[in-house]
């Protein structure tokens, strides 16, 4: 609920608080994609609807939803127009070109899977927000919409209904038996791309138009394939005069983008997929193995046992560390000046003690939180 002050000034009011498996932020995924298995949920305060779960009839038809949330825990208020991501390993970027909590509006935005809703209560996962969190909005995602890809006028279905080939006729874009050309160099295929894309000039509008679909498909194929080929290939393969290998150095972060298919639906910067900080490879010690394993789901009865309270057993949990230690989530202060210390966070309530190698992570110890 948004009100407008005569002074010009807006207030929230918040329409519910993220319960959620990460209790502080140490630890806590930067994006929703690095933990799938992160659970929480969230409960319409009544204040907000005298009857909170009329407000949610409808939305169990999406599978994701967006989440416009409150950063709470930022401390100091103060903000700069270029900050340091993480990711970027201390190089700096405009505060809108990223997705820093530090912003004049502390305002985040995830998306989440809509697992069920019971009631006034959402039920998610693949979260990256803190207990406590306050939510000021909640959105369904609809791929039609909110995806730029998809915005693209389908015109498949009037190629079906008005193709002038018949099936014997159709272009063939690739035999069931013939190995895929993916050396991104120049070959026939790519000539024929290009003969493709050109069109012969003796067919009729509409030829052109079914003509120009299976060109379109073609030439996105090839585009995906070089964008591939952009994040397997060794740094000392990469060919620098290519346009689709972009250099992390400080004066290009602002101009390298990665186009994807042949319309360029969206851009997006080299780093998000290419960062410079890579992804470390997470092992357990056996001891820390063992200590996990007593953990039991959270909807069992057996009170004998540490028992988490969103997570639903230990093969849950072994995913959710991974997820979280492999994309590095310590800060470039900790990651260059602390590379000896130990990192302790929290994941539900198991307190998980590990160490960072040369391109590693290893737990050591995950022992239940004291309350």
């Amino acid at each position: 609920m948004w009100l407008l002050q005569d002074q010009g000034r807006i207030q929230t009011v918040p329409i519910g608080y993220i319960s959620s498996c990460f209790t502080v932020k140490n630890g806590t995924p930067r994006q929703p994609t690095i933990c799938s298995s992160s659970r929480a949920s969230l409960k319409i305060e009544p204040s907000v609807f005298n009857n909170p779960e009329h407000s949610l009839v409808g939305l169990e038809q999406y599978s994701h939803i967006w989440i416009i949330f409150l950063f709470h825990k930022n401390g100091q208020m103060s903000y700069k127009a270029k900050v340091k991501p993480p990711r970027l390993n201390g190089q700096r970027v405009g505060v809108y070109s990223t997705r820093s909590p530090h912003r004049p509006n502390a305002l985040g935005l995830t998306l989440a899977k809509l697992e069920r809703i019971t009631g006034d209560t959402l039920h998610l996962s693949g979260v990256d927000i803190i207990a406590g969190t306050p939510v000021l909005d909640i959105k369904p995602y609809i791929p039609d919409y909110d995806s730029p890809k998809t915005r693209r006028d389908d015109t498949s279905s009037e190629y079906r209904q008005t193709s002038p080939f018949t099936d014997s006729q159709m272009p063939q874009v690739m035999g069931l038996d013939e190995e895929p050309n993916i050396s991104g160099t120049s070959s026939e295929s790519s000539s024929e791309l290009r003969d493709c894309a050109a069109g012969p000039s003796d067919f009729s509008q509409s030829e052109r138009s079914g003509s120009s679909d299976v060109t379109d498909v073609l030439a996105e194929v090839k585009n995906y394939v070089r964008q591939q080929q952009l994040f397997t290939e060794s740094p000392e393969d990469k060919q620098t005069d290519s346009p689709e290998c972009t250099s992390l150095s400080t004066n290009q972060l602002s101009s390298s983008s990665l186009k994807f298919g042949c319309e360029d639906y969206s851009t997006i910067a080299a780093w998000v997929r290419a960062p410079p900080v890579s992804n470390l490879d997470v092992r357990f010690t056996a001891s820390a193995e063992k200590e996990l394993k007593e953990f039991v789901p959270c909807d069992t009865t057996d009170h004998t046992r540490p028992k988490f309270q969103f997570l639903k057993g230990p093969e849950e949990a072994v995913a959710a560390i991974k997820g979280i230690l492999s994309a590095d989530p310590r800060s470039v202060y900790r990651r260059t000046r602390c590379q000896d210390r130990l990192f302790f966070f929290t994941l539900d309530t198991a307190d998980i003690t590990c160490w960072f190698g040369d391109g590693f992570a290893e737990v050591v110890r995950v022992k239940p939180i004291q309350s």
